[in-house]
């Protein structure tokens, strides 16, 4: 069996995942090892995790599809719940947010926050329990992370002016 950069084998997933209905991780497993890649179930899962792939079901069937492929405001929804369940704080920080998570967990809710398109972030760096959340040129730092507290609990966010509405 040959061996893959994780890029590489992660680029190979994300094309089978737009090009072909994958339903499960076993079934990425076993076309890996078709491919003469040899990658476990867990890999499978990190990667998919790190890739932003989502189940949906469409046309009767359950997949995986790439963040992309979703329909329009599944990666919002996701936020909201990956908010919910794995963020334990959100702390501004000068320029930055700084999220706290479980260990483990900061790269799942990084990828989140990356796909939804917040309008106030510019970026994310995720480690292994803290995400450093770079704001927008003009976003305070303190109303986006009440913004995203707000997300975090369920509560409509109070509207706040976006990075166009604040003057550069």
């Amino acid at each position: 069996m040959s061996q893959l950069s994780k890029s590489q084998r992660q680029r190979m997933i994300a094309d089978w995942l737009r090009d072909y209905r994958v339903g499960s991780q076993e079934e990425v497993v076993a076309r890996l090892a078709l491919a003469g890649i040899a990658a476990t179930q867990a890999t499978v899962s990190r990667d998919l995790d790190e890739l932003g792939a989502v189940k949906l079901r469409r046309d009767g069937s359950i997949r995986y599809v790439m963040p992309d492929q979703a329909t329009p405001g599944h990666a919002a929804a996701q936020l909201d719940r990956l908010l919910a369940e794995w963020v334990d704080a959100i702390l501004p920080a000068g320029n930055l947010l700084v999220l706290k998570t479980p260990p483990g967990s900061a790269n799942l809710v990084a990828n989140a926050l990356d796909s939804a398109d917040v309008v106030d972030i510019a970026g994310t760096i995720a480690g292994d329990d803290t995400i450093f959340v770079a704001l927008a040129d003009g976003v305070d730092a303190h109303a986006a992370a009440e913004r995203l507290r707000a997300r975090r609990t369920g509560m409509e966010p109070r509207p706040g002016p976006s990075v166009g509405e604040q003057g550069e």
